[in-house]
């Protein structure tokens, strides 16, 4: 098992457990994850809103349940939460500047991206690879996040391709493997 001493940064900043932040980041960095856009009708003006999020992950098949992380700084989430029913989008490779705009402060989220309506009513962006209509059903603060749990009511897939990746502090996307394919337990 790899020990050593535990880094700090050169202003010393730590979680008060002795993990520099910076280290935190680069090595969960090298955990490779999807990325997808969290979006919904404002309930207050019917407009469309939404955020990016690379913290996604099914929690359970029976109840079919989704979770996703968003940060306690988020202005958009406010808005996102206040509908009744919030869609998932699977962002594909190519969709690397439609996360960018999700992901900005301020501004129109949604200028010159086109979309269609999910069962749900929320926006399906084009080139998707996949959509998911989800209720929320709790929030967990979690140090400068809160941990998102819905139930899953309706899902799709939409577009064809390979899904946008971060990895590394960075965007790509994936090579699919050649012959048999285990999936994890």
């Amino acid at each position: 098992m790899p020990t050593g001493p535990t880094h700090q940064s050169a202003n010393g900043h730590t979680d008060g457990q002795g993990v520099d932040s910076r280290r935190f980041r680069q090595v969960l960095g090298r955990f490779a994850t999807g990325v997808v856009a969290i979006t919904a009708l404002d309930p207050v003006d019917g407009r469309p809103c939404g955020l990016a999020a690379n913290s996604f992950t099914s929690v359970s098949l029976s109840p079919p349940l989704v979770a996703f992380c968003v940060a306690h700084t988020s202005t958009s989430w406010p808005r996102v939460r206040g509908a009744a029913v919030v869609t998932v989008n699977v962002l594909a490779e190519h969709q690397q500047q439609v996360c960018a705009q999700l992901a900005s402060k301020g501004g129109d989220k949604f200028r010159d991206l086109d979309w269609t309506g999910s069962p749900g009513g929320n926006p399906v962006l084009d080139g998707a690879l996949a959509w998911i209509d989800c209720a929320v059903e709790a929030e967990h603060p979690a140090g400068d996040h809160v941990i998102v749990v819905a139930r899953v009511l309706q899902l799709d897939t939409y577009a064809d391709g390979g899904p946008l990746v971060f990895f590394r502090g960075g965007y790509g996307g994936f090579v699919e493997p050649s012959g048999d394919v285990v999936e994890p337990a």
